[in-house]
């Protein structure tokens, strides 16, 4: 087999590809063994018709081209990979007019990945805030803590932010009844925003068996986007009565004696989250620092298909509904042109973020072993709350182990270099990356033989 790259543009490619008649030799054995299973001919046990009868039967074309199409994605796939193309997306493959006996010649037009020049990330630097605790940090953790040990308790006042009612709500659009937005025994804290627009005002002052009427609009549902009257009635108040904080309190709520121990493994542990905010500040500005410095163009169909992507999911949520889209859109404040406009600037970014840092893992060689895949598969499972098994059979019968597997690629290479980079806080201060990002193998590893 021979092929030849036609180089359309920057990020496209188109492949020649001649295959000679020979080498499908074996995929006619594998389609005529095929064939004389499914075919039944007087005379012959199934599997057992000659090859001339068959083709006598089916015609010699029809076989033809058969072969040609079981044959096609492993051709494909050979032509790309001796010619060394990175391709990115699904080929657009012609296939020329097919003569039995003669070379069979298609064509495969793919996007493929940029040339990309990376730059000597020691030139790099960013800035980022830093690290402050303050006592009030600490406070709201304390705060956090009480409020797990805390009781409800059932009061004869009308409801103010920070208590617990449970309600029944019933919405109606044009005076008929909103099945899908209607609800009773509802548990919700007052002022928390954690339900629909306008409740946490409505529910002030309500006591129990009290109830009011306010207008909001649905974002989810057949009637997403539409104006609804909301009627909530409160059916209970209760407030949260939280433990005091005294060594009792730090013996129950902790391993400690004492409060003040209690407070000082808070502040550790307000300490330990601020170093973790940190270092996702720091990715995120190198990251930013990389988009900023590097320029190359962008495949316009990957982008297209990520565009697609972004917007499926609402799309889909709304049944494929254009007049259920444009009144959700509406609700958000936003145009179709203005949502389009910001789907693409985010498939833009997106895409330019996966082919920089793949650009760079393969730069520098980065492998993902299993047990880097299986904590990857176990802190997602987390997320979606389901057993990392049943996550697995999801990603497997969605085909995206693949993605999960790049995703982590890209993440360890972008945490290699960090520490190539200069990252100092807006005091001037130099931080230290290696404990979250790590340090260069290979100035350790000289380093040990040193010493030895």
């Amino acid at each position: 087999m021979k092929s030849i790259v036609e180089q359309l543009s920057p990020t496209r490619v188109k492949l020649n590809v001649e295959v000679p008649f020979e080498e499908l030799s074996g995929d006619f054995d594998q389609a005529y063994k095929a064939l004389a299973q499914q075919i039944r001919i007087p005379g012959f046990r199934p599997g057992k018709a000659p090859a001339k009868l068959i083709e006598a039967r089916v015609g010699r074309q029809s076989i033809l081209e058969q072969v040609v199409n079981d044959a096609l994605p492993n051709k494909y796939s050979q032509a790309v990979a001796e010619a060394d193309v990175k391709a990115i997306s699904q080929p657009e493959i012609d296939v020329a007019e097919l003569v039995y006996g003669e070379p069979v010649k298609f064509t495969a037009e793919v996007d493929i990945r940029p040339e990309i020049e990376l730059p000597d990330f020691a030139t790099l630097s960013v800035e980022v805030d830093p690290i402050e605790i303050s006592d009030a940090d600490v406070e709201e953790e304390l705060e956090n803590l009480r409020a797990r040990f805390g009781t409800l308790v059932g009061v004869e006042r009308g409801a103010q932010d920070g208590d617990f009612v449970s309600i029944d709500l019933e919405a109606s659009v044009d005076g008929e009844v909103v099945d899908d937005a209607t609800t009773e025994g509802l548990s919700h804290e007052v002022g928390s925003g954690n339900l629909i627009e306008g409740l946490d005002e409505a529910l002030q002052g309500l006591s129990d068996g009290e109830k009011s009427t306010f207008t909001t609009k649905l974002v989810a549902g057949d009637h997403a986007g539409a104006d609804a009257e909301v009627t909530v009635t409160v059916q209970s108040v209760k407030e949260r009565e939280l433990p005091a904080v005294d060594d009792d309190f730090a013996q129950l709520a902790s391993e400690f004696d004492t409060a003040d121990e209690l407070r000082a493994s808070l502040s550790d542990r307000v300490a330990e989250g601020k170093k973790y905010e940190q270092a996702g500040a720091i990715r995120d500005a190198v990251l930013a620092q990389l988009l900023d410095t590097v320029e190359f163009p962008l495949p316009e169909a990957v982008v297209d298909a990520e565009v697609e992507g972004v917007q499926h999911q609402l799309v889909h949520a709304l049944g494929h509904d254009d007049a259920q889209v444009d009144k959700f859109l509406e609700a958000q404040g936003k145009t179709r042109d203005e949502w389009n406009a910001e789907s693409r600037e985010e498939a833009e970014k997106s895409v330019r973020t996966q082919l920089l840092l793949d650009a760079i893992a393969d730069e520098a060689g980065t492998e993902v072993d299993q047990n880097e895949l299986t904590q990857q598969i176990i802190m997602q499972s987390q997320r979606y709350g389901v057993a990392p098994q049943e996550f697995i059979q999801q990603l497997q019968s969605a085909n995206q182990i693949g993605a999960l597997y790049a995703d982590v690629r890209r993440n360890k290479s972008l945490a290699d270099i960090i520490g190539q980079v200069s990252v100092t806080d807006t005091n001037g201060e130099v931080i230290d990356t290696e404990a979250f990002f790590g340090g260069d193998d290979e100035d350790e590893t000289e380093g040990d033989d040193a010493d030895a």
